[in-house]
Order: structure tokens, then sequence, then C-alpha cells
């Protein structure tokens, strides 16, 4: 379960995911969230934290030309180091650049790699990992240069965060999984389809879900799998969880 809960109360949230079934949750940081409050709450529901997803990659992307944009993205990077270590996790998602009329596709991927490398000492420091995403921002579009562009980094550290979702405009998930194999840190799972895209329930899309399940068990795939939906109320997150259970056979 992707966590959107930015500000508190946190317990009452925890308490909800919990009880739908959820076993863990990813936090977004930098936020407004009280690091006391969010390990009271994950020590008293025993929900695991098990990573962070960065909250300022599109605005103050590592590609950006501006000097002063990246530093301010790498300082919010370095900060979702420091909150995912404090709350037991174990990586960071960093959407590394953003293509657009001002960024070409080769300055994004020179930019992002160079940021990327001066953050590779401070996480392994923090012991936490970057891990990669593509979403949605015209970079990265094939599974063999995803990568290419991880295996470049020749960083332990440096590992790949696969949407399934996000690339099935484009490509069949499950040949990402299959190439990308061993390098996938973690997962997120959402549906989607033509014409609303992401806006279908888990099972009600175009996602050929159970090439997707043999994909992972093909590359041994065994970390965490988050569904990557809005928060909701106790039935709504049950609905998920059930779904989640049904497309991964789970249960």
């Amino acid at each position: 379960m992707l966590g959107n809960v930015t500000k508190g109360p946190v317990l009452p949230a925890f308490q909800l995911l919990k009880e739908a079934g959820f076993a863990g949750v990813e936090l977004i940081s930098p936020s407004q969230l009280d690091l006391k409050e969010v390990l009271a709450a994950r020590d008293k529901t025993g929900l695991v934290i098990h990573g962070v997803s960065g909250s300022k990659h599109w605005q103050e992307p590592l590609s950006d030309p501006d000097p002063r944009v990246v530093e301010r993205g790498m300082a919010a990077i370095r900060q979702a180091f420091l909150d995912c270590k404090a709350y037991g996790g174990t990586t960071v998602l960093v959407v590394p650049a953003v293509v657009n009329k001002k960024v070409s596709y080769r300055d994004a991927y020179a930019r992002s790699q160079e940021n990327i490398r001066k953050l590779i000492p401070v996480a392994e420091q923090a012991g936490v990992k970057i891990a990669i995403e593509e979403v949605w921002n015209k970079f990265l579009l094939s599974p063999v240069e995803f990568a290419r562009y991880i295996d470049e980094f020749g960083s332990p550290t440096v590992g790949a965060y696969f949407d399934v979702g996000n690339v099935v405009e484009y490509g069949y998930p499950e040949e990402w999984i299959h190439e990308l194999g061993k390098r996938i840190l973690k997962i997120h799972i959402k549906e989607y389809a033509k014409p609303k895209r992401f806006d279908y329930r888990l099972g009600e899309g175009e996602i050929d879900w159970a090439a997707v399940r043999q994909a992972l068990v093909d590359v041994g795939y065994e970390g965490w799998i988050t569904a990557e939906v809005n928060y909701g109320d106790l039935a709504a997150m049950k609905d998920v969880v059930r779904r989640m259970n049904q497309v991964l056979q789970l249960s």
C-alpha cells in the first residue's frame, strides 16, 4: 500500500491499513509528518514502513539545467534517505529525470546520472538503496535502456522500482520484468486501460496479471509489492487487499 498520508494524524491511518489487511506501507518524503508520531504508529500497529517515495522530483528534477533547482532536488532526496533510515525502510524511490522542451533526452540522461552518482555515498551511509522509477516522464522508455541506465552506475546501491501500470501504454510489463530481473528492488502495481488510463480498479483493466505473476516468479522476485492507489475508508482498503490477493494469487 502506498501511503499518501502526508500529514497527521498518523495512527488512525495506520490502524485502518492494518485492519484492512496490509502488511506494510510506503510513505512520502519530505513531508509534514512528525517522526515521533510515525514511529509510534508503526510500533503500535506493527505496520512495516518498507521505504519512502520522493516528493520533489517533478518540481525539482535532477535533470534541470538550473543548478539551484538541482540542489533543492538533491537536498530533498538526502532528506528522504534520512527519513527512510529513521522509519526502518530500505529504499527511496527516485524519479531520475524529466524530459521536456527545455531538457533534451541526452541532457536528462547525463545530468541525472551525474547527480545520482553524487548521492550514492550518502545513500550507502544511510544504509538505504536508490530505487529508480520510470513514471511518464518521457525518459527510460524501454526495458533494455532502463537496465543499461542502472548498470552504468556499477553500484548495488542503485536498482529499479518497477511500476507495472506505468509501462502499459507502450510496452508489456512482463517483458520489462524479465529484462530488469535482479535489478528490481521494489514493485508498484496499479491498473491501466484506455480510455481512463489509471482510473480502473485492480483486475478491471488490460494488464495480463497472469503474465506479470509468471514473470515475477521467473526472475525470482520476493520483495515488497505496493498498491499505488488512493487512500480511502476501511471498505475501500479491504477491497484493494482483496484485489491484490486476486491478481497476484497471494491467497
